[in-house]
């Protein structure tokens, strides 16, 4: 089979190619790509890691994650999909930027009628912003500080005030802020406020911060102490509360007594199953694990169908395949201008 795919080579270059690949093959499904979405963290990355080695040794890879489409057909043992439905799904290597995706059926979800292709093509980041929020186990009327809004952090500030959470979002872009007032978001900061710690136990009405998460890559030495001095302090000083770390951050962190009783608690991926070869083919887990990856894509695709998780405010830029070199130029020169990047297939 034949199509166009987005390629990223020794030297960090993105070029749009054609090749030959195959089709399902058992417990997968062929998706003709309606959309696809542009991670600015973790492809933009690795896109510059390999600009900045320049080791011609380096073979290219495709890229990809989190797209939406229509079925065009399925593999042995797939159950529940039919060809020309239309579908969310995600994975590295799966959800490529290209006109075509070959996608284990477990990293597959229908898209409910009253929910459109590019909105659905969110699918993977909701999902791994769903899974910090579980992994934070936020509560009606607790307070929530989110640390970095891109799409990640927008979702993880939607999700905790779909919860009942009292939301208040920080990050250095002005863009970033004004659309996580949109929706999620009560308030907003620049973390370099020189009042930002007494502007969140204003916004806390003094009671501090029951939850935060740091939703960005990069240093985050800073945010920690933000955080541990803005969240809930009992009467002997000690901090009470969690930290979920999202963000691929890097920190020089003093234990124990600097955190006091606080919980830090890494949040990695969309839920149990994603990387297991065996689970994303079909096997599925026993009923104890309740969460799993696909049972967070489908909760996703039921918020959006009730309009309780909302994407399109929050979408800046589309492009076409042929321009995904633009596309990704923009999210890296120009950061404060985007938020939410995807291609039309």
């Amino acid at each position: 089979m034949h199509r166009r795919v987005v390629r990223v080579d020794s030297l960090g270059n993105i070029k749009v190619v054609d090749e030959e690949f195959e089709g399902p093959g058992k417990g997968e499904v062929l998706v003709k790509v309606k959309y696809s979405v542009i991670s600015s963290g973790t492809e933009v990355a690795g896109i510059l890691s390999r600009r900045k080695a320049k080791d011609t040794s380096l073979k290219s890879y495709i890229v990809g994650y989190s797209n939406s489409g229509e079925v065009v057909s399925i593999g042995l043992s797939v159950k529940g999909f039919r060809k020309g439905e239309h579908v969310a799904y995600m994975g590295v290597g799966y959800a490529v930027h290209g006109t075509y995706s070959v996608v284990p059926q477990n990293l597959c979800v229908h898209i409910p009628e009253n929910v459109g292709f590019k909105e659905a093509a969110f699918n993977h980041l909701i999902a791994t912003s769903l899974n910090a929020v579980r992994r934070g186990r936020v509560e009606i009327g607790e307070y929530v500080g989110v640390f970095g809004l891109g799409l990640i952090g927008q979702f993880c500030a939607q999700l905790s005030y779909v919860t009942g959470a009292h939301v208040i979002g920080l990050d250095l872009y002005e863009l970033r802020r004004n659309k996580a007032l949109v929706y999620g978001s009560q308030s907003t900061l620049d973390p370099r406020d020189e009042n930002v710690v007494e502007k969140i136990k204003g916004f806390t009405r003094g009671y501090g911060l029951d939850t935060g998460f740091i939703c960005y890559g990069g240093r985050g030495d800073e945010t920690f102490n933000i955080l541990v001095n803005s969240i809930h302090k009992a009467p002997d000083t000690h901090g009470f509360g969690k930290i979920v770390v999202v963000g691929g951050i890097r920190a020089f962190l003093s234990f124990p007594t600097f955190f006091g009783n606080i919980d830090i608690l890494p949040s990695s991926r969309t839920g149990p199953g994603y990387h297991d070869v065996e689970w994303v083919h079909g096997k599925d887990y026993v009923n104890l694990v309740r969460w799993n990856t696909k049972r967070n894509l489908e909760e996703i695709m039921y918020l959006l169908q009730e309009n309780r998780l909302k994407v399109k405010h929050s979408i800046t830029d589309i492009y076409s395949l042929e321009d995904a070199e633009k596309a990704c130029e923009k999210i890296i020169t120009r950061p404060s201008e985007t938020l939410g990047v995807a291609l039309e297939i």
